[in-house]
């Protein structure tokens, strides 16, 4: 029988130390919620690559006179010495794909289509961002206040969700934007040109009608926050209710939002050319990939230019869906519970 080990307390208080002495204290720091969303992002490599196709698109449509100078042609140059004077069509081979035209050239003008499409995804992406900024911003606050007050606030609130949803929001696009000429002047102060006013309006019509959509997300997801310990924690310590709105709640409301956003740019990234196709969007000659698919189909260029229409069908389509992987992917990431 083994006899027993005797130790002195000096050495038993000095254990602790000891056994700590060889462990990384870096190895056992804790993580924020943040760090681990994105370790569950890294992991999605199908959300990953839709973030690249984005983050490659916004920096081609920041820096599109650059490359415009570098590998194109001003979007509104004519170059119908491309274009065959009997047909209509362009010269060369797949639609005058090539170096000095990486896309080709549209028919009848020759206009380069690649300088087009560069710029056609500035006016986009500029409409989906502010009104997808603009929604966000008013359901957020409205359906906080809805799921965090209760009673008649969110009676008034949900009533105001229900008329909105049911407007007939594309009616009144096509009524209200065919109205505004291109170029107009405000009260007589001063002139906006090259479809300022068009994609002014058109941010604000996508952006204050889209708003119940987040907003019936916010406000559940606020129903259950508010009966949260923290909640109770901060009016104990008499904390008002713009605080525990915007300091407590806000912060939790996070994940949804940026998830619900990445979502919805893409959907007004197709209400905006579904309203440019239609002939309510941005006017000429300001490019636009939905004013491009219309002249495909209405002016009938497609059977002597089948690209013509399929590059700017295929801009829409690749744009759209790296957001709607990218907004997978972030559900996924932020909220696991939920796949």
């Amino acid at each position: 029988m083994t006899a027993p080990i005797e130790v002195s307390g000096s050495e038993v208080e000095a254990q602790p130390d000891a056994v700590l002495a060889g462990v990384d204290r870096k190895a056992i720091q804790g993580r924020s919620l943040g760090q681990i969303a994105w370790l569950r992002l890294k992991r999605d490599k199908v959300a990953l690559g839709g973030g690249v196709v984005v983050l490659l698109l916004i920096l081609a449509a920041v820096f599109a006179p650059v490359l415009v100078k570098l590998l194109g042609y001003p979007p509104d140059e004519f170059h119908r010495e491309l274009i065959d004077p009997v047909f209509s069509r362009p010269t060369g081979a797949y639609g005058g794909i090539g170096w000095d035209h990486l896309f080709g050239v549209e028919p009848i003008n020759g206009r380069d289509l690649f300088s087009r499409i560069l710029y056609g995804a500035r006016i986009s992406l500029l409409v989906a961002f502010l009104a997808t900024l603009l929604s966000v911003s008013i359901g957020v606050v409205l359906g906080m206040a809805a799921g965090y007050f209760g009673g008649w606030v969110d009676t008034v609130i949900a009533r105001a969700m229900d008329v909105f949803l049911a407007f007939p929001l594309l009616l009144f696009a096509i009524a209200l934007v065919g109205a505004i000429p291109s170029q107009a002047s405000i009260f007589g102060l001063f002139e906006l040109k090259d479809n300022s006013l068009r994609i002014a309006l058109l941010i604000f019509i996508i952006g204050f009608f889209n708003w119940p959509y987040i907003g019936r997300i916010i406000r559940g997801q606020t129903l259950s926050l508010r009966e949260r310990e923290f909640v109770d924690a901060a009016r104990s310590m008499g904390a008002r209710s713009p605080h525990i709105l915007f300091k407590e709640l806000l912060p939790n409301l996070i994940g949804p939002i940026l998830v619900y956003s990445t979502l919805l740019i893409p959907t007004n990234i197709l209400f905006e050319a579904a309203l440019s196709f239609l002939g309510v969007g941005v006017a000429p000659p300001t490019p636009s990939w939905g004013g491009m698919l219309s002249d495909a189909v209405t002016k009938q260029l497609y059977p002597i230019a089948p690209h013509f229409m399929i590059v700017p069908g295929l801009a829409i389509f690749i744009t759209v869906m790296a957001f709607n992987l990218l907004g997978d992917g972030l559900r996924d990431a932020l909220d696991p519970r939920a796949r």
